[in-house]
């Protein structure tokens, strides 16, 4: 279970994100809310939760400064009006930042990611919620970070890519190339297998005949790449 903490200057918000936890978010128990940074210090001083749901436009000091001012703060989701502030926001190494008014859809996509965030935590699978390897691309005049350990597999179109990731049902579609892309991935943990698809080797679950496979997901392997499962496969069998 993620518990969570949320801070807000406005009731009906507090109100609002503690409803939408409780019916659509059974993974997350809201432990306690606060309508200022101050309480909500106090609160997380003694509670010590694994994520808080921040404004940033606060009395007093706001979200940004509160966050900088926590020491080895949890997981992070910035819900915000204001979107000049989500560069700053990812800097400081948050798992999302969303506007309002936001979309269920936008709501529970943050969900699923602070939760995946917290399972690799849990796992071990990362030290740390980022890594330098992290990077942010364009989606609809949004900067949104991706991250690399949540990547799945990318798949290229004519102009843009879409990034598929273990925190949501919907992949992320930006205006890239392939070789843009590519080069921003971690050498030797990513593998061709089509002319239009990337797969992160550590997700590949299955192995067939012209595919490999991300639980259900079957990503194609196209004859010309062939060769490169075959490496994947005398790697991870010696």
């Amino acid at each position: 279970m993620i518990k969570a903490v949320l801070i807000d200057d406005e009731q009906n918000n507090l109100d609002n994100l503690y409803r939408l936890l409780q019916k659509h978010c059974p993974e997350v128990a809201v432990t306690a809310t606060a309508l200022t940074a101050g309480e909500g210090r106090e609160i997380i001083l003694a509670q010590q939760p694994d994520l808080i749901f921040l404004d940033i436009q606060m009395p007093q000091i706001n979200g940004l400064q509160f966050l900088q001012s926590l020491h080895n703060p949890p997981l992070i989701i910035m819900v915000t009006a204001y979107e000049k502030y989500a560069v700053e926001g990812f800097s400081l190494q948050v798992a999302d930042y969303i506007l309002k008014p936001f979309s269920f859809d936008r709501f529970l996509k943050a969900c699923n990611r602070a939760a995946e965030l917290f399972r690799m935590k849990g796992s071990g699978m990362s030290q740390k919620v980022s890594d330098d390897r992290d990077f942010f691309v364009n989606v609809e005049y949004t900067l949104v970070k991706i991250i690399v350990a949540d990547i799945d597999y990318i798949e290229g179109l004519k102009d843009y890519i879409k990034i598929y990731l273990s925190s949501s049902t919907k992949p992320v579609l930006t205006r890239m190339s392939q070789k843009s892309i590519e080069a921003k991935l971690p050498a030797g943990a990513f593998i061709r297998t089509h002319k239009s698809f990337l797969v992160a080797i550590s997700k590949i679950t299955t192995i067939k005949r012209g595919f490999v496979c991300i639980g259900k997901r079957e990503i194609p392997v196209s004859e010309t790449f062939k060769e490169n499962i075959g490496k994947v496969l005398r790697r991870l069998t010696l």
